[in-house]
């Protein structure tokens, strides 16, 4: 920038020098104009008659020809600053220790409510002190070692489960039986073994400015100027502090008119600083005010403001601008996350974890879509199960359906055969080409099958009633040459699959339209189908038909020819037809009758009670009967109920949406370094009366890491679903975790014991969303430190690091460094500082070099 200054001062002078010339007027050489005089970079050059003077700038001294730094921060009073003191080229700034917030003055520390923030991730109460804060639990429960959430007390046996333990803070079971105490970072554990002695490595000791350790505890005192107050820790300027003398009020009178008098007649910054409420520089004409960074100088000259950076251009924060004392701070929205610069948001790609949906995952900005292919349909959110078709009126089959993974089929009795829709059954010789062309087609269904699983990379074959298991090998040949499988083609770096209505075309080596008389209702396909028709029909002239009833001719829904084609009549009273191109309608049943010819579903037949959702009508009994479990029904006025996908089935019967069917399997991956929890059916809600148990065994010498980023349990049934973590089965064993109830702050912690046991269960009452849980093993050697990090309320208090926990992409690079360490020189020094935001690294530097330091 100095360049660049200089340069347009060469420019200008240059200007100035050829108009002087082009005036003829006489040169006058200015060496403080042109540069050439002999002043220090730092002093400031005063042009004088037929000469100059240099003289140092603020915060420098020298004679103006050699000038240096003056370190404002060497002096006895520290600058003026009550806690830290940093100084800089001309200048010097305070700063303060964490627990507190730089006051307005830019010297003094003010304590920060960290409670206000969050609850400061407290799951029950959060009580704050000077320089910190500290969690409390409700009656029955008492602090776990994160000393942020609460477990539930009990009374039985003699651990640290029973409220009788004695530890002030951490209370550990020992090896042969019987409890130690410990202490949290920053205190010490008394010579009674139970008690916790504060130190001043603890938010300053509860000192507002400076401590001292004794053997009693810290001892408060204050910076120059102010006074310590009756508590004995919090400190205020001396002509602010009041005192209990009769004389008071006169006192008062007397040092107001003390200051009017010293700042008329012999104002200067040696005395009360000048009345500057920050920096203070004596001048010729007086005291000049100055403020830090982030503060305003008021009209009076002395005073410094805080400015409020969001009232400007939002602060230049993307998105949320939140104002502080002497700076602000930037969040963003849900589904984005804060840059390295600390003003840019970033979309989360949630698509970026492989786990995030069972088959399509896409991302947009703030959030994603989970996709089913063809023949799935989505549950609990991200998940694909299997459709039964022919569990919603036996498939449009006329006589028998068979459901397949991602499909059905329809098939006839003996002396029937397939009519072309697919659907109906004609009378007929079940001659050879007929079971060949069938054959063909289950093996062309098969293949298609085959691709589909090759694609996602899951090798498991459903044939004949059989299933088979693929070897890689196997999977290998059946890849064709070139980067993608049959049927696709390569759109940028991706293989697509080429839509319906169209086919490969190897020759050109490009999707193609489906030509007209032929049609295509599946994706990759190498070629298309022949539209049906009567013989010596005109073939017909659309082009790229996506299915059947894209062919023209058909017969349309609520309407029936002998062939399917037209001329076709109305399906008669008391039958409907849904589909296209059916050679026969379906009965409503029950002698049941429709108004008017021609209709199209069961709910057009004239019923005794109009069945709701959650319901079908049983037409001999004429009366609507509860969907029984695994089945659910949305619309009014149906004749079946629609079996859950896949594995997939309800808590109840009556079940009334998709949603409510649900997978009972305890999910999750249980590894040796890293692995997840997760509940049944996750994101979805979790099913009734379930019952999960897990097991961490790590390594030898190596401790356990919790991460829960959210937990979702509805407290309304007295915590009949709760998540539990203890050292084993038993009840009374060491306990490190349990919930019961919504949690959706996050919250890191160590297991309490090297072995961790977990159970979830519920009840038949209220279900909710429950929770996905990672967790990484370390390296033990390093458990002091990870436990310093994840009991710090600053971990939990900002947003930004809340969001740095719930992000999974993140965390798996955490997890990835805290389980080989090694693999920290993986990412680059740019990688590193683009992945999480300046403060979430300052934090964890002071964590390290504070481990490190011998």
């Amino acid at each position: 920038m100095g360049a660049i200054w200089a340069a347009r001062d060469f420019c200008l002078f240059l200007l100035l020098l050829n108009s002087r010339q082009g005036a003829a007027l006489p040169e006058i050489r200015d060496p403080c104009a042109d540069g050439s005089d002999g002043c220090h970079i730092d002093a400031i050059c005063q042009s004088t008659p037929g000469s100059y003077k240099c003289s140092c700038r603020a915060g420098f001294k020298g004679d103006g020809t050699h000038c240096e730094d003056v370190d404002e921060c060497d002096f006895e009073f520290n600058g003026g600053c009550v806690h830290e003191c940093n100084n800089i080229p001309g200048n010097y700034r305070c700063t303060c220790y964490d627990g507190f917030n730089l006051a307005h003055d830019g010297h003094n520390c003010l304590d920060v409510d960290e409670c206000n923030f969050n609850n400061g991730g407290c799951q029950h109460t959060c009580v704050n002190t000077v320089g910190s804060y500290e969690c409390r639990c409700k009656h029955g429960f008492f602090l776990s070692d994160n000393q942020h959430t609460c477990i539930h007390r009990s009374v039985e046996g003699l651990n640290c489960m029973n409220k009788e333990h004695g530890c002030a803070h951490i209370c550990r079971e020992t090896p042969k039986g019987g409890v130690s105490c410990e202490c949290r970072p920053g205190f010490e554990l008394a010579r009674n073994q139970r008690d916790c002695i504060l130190t001043c490595n603890h938010g300053n000791g509860g000192c507002q400015h400076t401590c001292e350790d004794t053997e009693n505890g810290p001892i408060c005192k204050c910076h120059m100027r102010y006074t310590l107050q009756p508590d004995r820790r919090s400190c205020v300027e001396r002509d602010e502090a009041t005192t209990d003398s009769a004389d008071h009020n006169a006192t008062s009178f007397a040092e107001v008119d003390k200051r009017v008098k010293r700042r008329l007649l012999m104002e200067t910054c040696a005395v009360n600083n000048g009345g500057c409420d920050c920096t203070c520089k004596d001048t010729s004409t007086g005291v000049r005010c100055s403020c830090p960074v982030g503060f305003t100088l008021q009209p009076d000259g002395k005073t410094c403001k805080d400015i409020d950076e969001c009232e400007h251009h939002n602060g230049g924060c993307e998105h949320f601008c939140r104002n502080t004392i002497g700076s602000f701070e930037c969040n963003c929205r849900k589904g984005f996350k804060l840059l390295t610069d600390e003003r840019s948001c970033q979309d989360i790609d949630e698509c970026f974890f492989e786990r995030t949906c069972d088959h399509t995952c896409v991302n947009s900005p703030g959030g994603f879509q989970c996709l089913c292919n063809k023949g799935y349909t989505m549950y609990g959110l991200a998940h694909c199960g299997d459709i039964n078709e022919c569990s919603v009126n036996n498939g449009g089959c006329q006589q028998g359906c068979e459901n397949t993974m991602g499909g059905y089929e329809c098939f006839c009795h003996p002396g029937y055969k397939l009519h072309w829709n697919k659907k109906d059954c004609i009378a007929g010789t079940c001659d050879l080409n007929c079971v060949r062309r069938r054959s063909e087609k289950r093996l062309r269904k098969t293949i298609r099958t085959l691709r589909k699983s090759i694609n996602r990379e899951q090798f498991h074959l459903h044939f004949a009633g059989s299933d088979y298991e693929l070897a890689k090998s196997l999977v290998q040949a059946a890849e064709p040459h070139g980067p993608c499988l049959a049927g696709q083609i390569l759109v940028g770096r991706k293989c697509v699959s080429c839509s319906t209505g169209t086919f490969f075309d190897g020759d050109q080596g490009r999707c193609a339209l489906c030509p007209a008389g032929t049609y295509q209702d599946e994706e990759g396909q190498m070629s298309c189908e022949v539209c049906p028709g009567p013989e010596g029909r005109e073939v017909s002239k659309v082009v790229g038909a996506r299915n059947v009833s894209e062919c023209g001719g058909q017969c349309s829904p609520g309407q029936y020819s002998h062939d399917g084609f037209v001329p076709c009549v109305p399906c008669p009273l008391g039958s409907y037809q849904p589909d296209v191109g059916r050679t026969s309608c379906f009965t409503c049943g029950g002698n049941l009758v429709t108004k008017h010819t021609g209709a199209v579903t069961f709910q057009e037949c004239e019923t005794k009670v109009q069945c709701s959702p959650g319901h079908y009508y049983n037409t001999s009994t004429h009366r609507c009967i509860r969907c029984p479990m695994g089945t659910y029904q949305v619309e009014f006025g149906q004749n079946y109920c629609i079996a859950c996908p896949g594995n997939t089935t309800t808590d109840f019967d009556g079940s009334t949406n998709i949603m409510q069917c649900k997978n009972r399997h305890c999910g999750g991956e249980l590894g040796d370094f890293t692995g997840y929890i997760e509940s049944p059916n996750y994101p979805g809600n979790y099913p009734a009366n379930i019952e999960c148990t897990w097991t961490i065994n790590p390594p030898p010498k190596r401790r356990i890491l919790i991460v829960v980023p959210e937990i979702f349990l509805p407290i309304e049934d007295e915590c009949g679903d709760y998540l539990v973590m203890r050292k084993s089965s038993l009840s009374n064993s060491v306990t490190t975790y349990e919930t019961c109830q919504t949690y959706e702050r996050p919250i890191a912690f160590t297991s309490r014991s090297k072995r961790l046991w977990i159970q979830f269960r519920s009840n038949e009452g209220n279900s909710g969303k429950g929770f996905q849980v990672p967790y990484v093993t370390y390296d033990e050697d390093y458990q002091e430190l990870i436990e310093d990090i994840v009991r710090d309320g600053r971990l939990y208090a900002s947003e930004n690091h809340q969001e740095i926990l719930k992000d999974k992409k993140l965390m798996k690079a955490l997890f990835d460094v805290l389980a080989h360490p090694q693999n920290f020189f993986n990412y680059t020094a740019q990688e590193s500082r683009e992945m999480f935001p300046k403060s979430f690294i300052r934090f964890l530097r002071s964590k390290v070099l504070r481990f490190l330091r011998p």
